[in-house]
């Protein structure tokens, strides 16, 4: 089977990660390379890639996303990258080019050897006066949404679990 086919049927959303076990940063650059890659609206490129790797900075981003989801616990699972990806609003396609960029940095963190897992409420996070503050020290200027929290990291023991069976009827042909 072709080498892309085989990472796409075989990436799983990762649900616990080694915590203390960073990934150098080449592999890093290498999933990040991957999503700029992604294909966008008239090539327009909305999508910014912020790499997260400080854990002080890794450790606010997930109390703020936890804000919003309610808890207390982790939601990043203990990853410790977080592939932060927004996306300037002013483009019509904004939403659907982040997306594609968010596919394209699970598939490339699986294929170098890394798990990962979209997490959402990056819009909600970034939405608020924390998430707006985070963006200016960033040096992100604009009218950006989170689309979502890519988190990378070495999976946990166990992880990730098996594919479930593909549900009949996925595919529907018109010929």
């Amino acid at each position: 089977m072709n080498e892309i086919l085989n990472c796409m049927e075989t990436r799983r959303s990762v649900r616990g990660f080694k915590p203390d076990a960073m990934p150098a940063d080449e592999l890093i650059e290498q999933v990040a390379k991957a999503g700029t890659y992604a294909p966008t609206g008239m090539g327009a490129q909305s999508p910014v890639i912020v790499a997260v790797t400080n854990r002080e900075v890794r450790d606010r981003l997930s109390k703020l996303n936890a804000g919003v989801l309610g808890t207390q616990s982790d939601p990043f699972y203990g990853a410790p990258v977080v592939l932060v990806v927004l996306a300037d609003r002013s483009r019509p396609t904004y939403l659907y080019d982040g997306s594609l960029v968010m596919g394209n940095l699970m598939n490339a963190a699986h294929a170098v050897g890394l798990g990962s897992c979209w997490i959402h409420r990056a819009r909600e996070v970034f939405a608020s006066d924390e998430g707006k503050a985070l963006l200016a020290e960033w040096g992100i200027e604009g009218d950006y949404e989170g689309i979502g929290h890519c988190v990378v990291g070495y999976p946990a023991e166990g992880q990730p679990k098996a594919a479930k069976p593909r549900k009949p009827g996925y595919v529907r042909w018109v010929r």
